[in-house]
């Protein structure tokens, strides 16, 4: 058991922003310049994470340890992990022709030598909000870890909340039983919103049409360390099935989704009235601004983060 264990929040930090144009993880949006990172580290310490580790690449290490980890430390332990497009499994080789990150799972497993607690999983560029973090930080100090079953959390957003007028999104979609676990994960790529709920434009020719009320997954998720384990390995089998396409990427609800669905997993779907939002275009940003700036003139956040 993990009773009361001190959870670890790990920050997925590697991907630069292609649509958004630049590092936007380290684009100032609050009053006094602070990132979303910022309120999501000040949000899990509020709820009792004691641990920061960051996975970014190597190439803008620096920066970032100036930028944003320095201003950490002494609040909270700071660890870094390093997503490299070679740290692969014994036997495999990185195409030439590849040039894109492996994916969400593949950085978490960056990490795998760092995380012996419960843990947190978050994006860079999102805003959770503090009751998310509260209820995952609640779960991962009592979550079992060894033994048969993994037992894994998730908070769940509703989809209407979570898009962007500025283009499509890509989400997790959920399917959620009466007994509040996760039944499954779909992970749609181009979600839109249209008059009256939501389209999934993959196939531009039959659009899937869904309501908005649907739970999806933002990669807010509370993790065992056994976790590590089925990354370690899930990982060739799913090299040696998509490998030749330079653009496929290992997600981690791919990963949960299969646990679930083979007994080896449950998740614990908790719902949040915690506000989302984040920078999926450089068009987001004035309105994340004025998301948070609204927080702050409610009290709900001091005007400056890390005074």
């Amino acid at each position: 058991m993990n009773a009361h264990a001190q959870p670890t929040l790990l920050v997925l930090a590697a991907g630069m922003g292609s649509r958004y144009g630049g590092l936007k993880q380290v684009d100032p949006v609050g009053p006094a310049g602070e990132t979303l990172m910022d309120y999501a580290v000040f949000d899990a310490l509020q709820a009792g994470f004691n641990r920061v580790v960051f996975v970014i690449r190597r190439d803008f290490e620096q920066g970032f340890r100036e930028q944003i980890g320095r201003k950490y430390e002494g609040r909270l332990a700071v660890d870094y992990a390093f997503q490299d497009l070679d740290d692969l499994p014994a036997g495999f080789a990185r195409p030439a022709e590849r040039t894109k990150p492996w994916g969400t799972a593949h950085a978490v497993r960056a990490a795998r030598k760092l995380l012996q607690t419960p843990f947190a999983m978050i994006n860079a560029d999102d805003f959770y909000g503090r009751d998310a973090f509260a209820r995952l930080g609640s779960f991962l100090r009592e979550a079992p870890d060894g033994g048969g079953r993994m037992h894994f959390a998730m908070a769940g957003y509703r989809l209407r909340q979570t898009l962007s007028a500025h283009g499509t999104v890509a989400r997790g979609v959920c399917r959620v039983g009466p007994d509040g676990l996760l039944a499954s994960i779909q992970e749609m790529t181009k979600l839109a919103p249209v008059a009256g709920g939501v389209e999934n434009r993959e196939d531009a020719s039959a659009p899937v049409r869904l309501t908005g009320d649907e739970p999806v997954s933002m990669n807010l998720w509370g993790f065992t360390p056994a976790l590590m384990a089925a990354l370690e390995e899930r990982f060739p089998i799913w090299l040696r099935a998509h490998r030749a396409d330079p653009k496929a990427e290992w997600y981690i609800p791919f990963v949960v989704d299969d646990l679930v669905h083979e007994g080896h997993a449950d998740v614990r779907v908790l719902p949040t009235d915690s506000p989302w939002f984040g920078i999926t275009y450089r068009e987001d940003r004035a309105r994340v601004a004025a998301a948070i700036q609204r927080l702050v003139d409610d009290g709900r956040y001091p005007a400056q983060l890390w005074s």
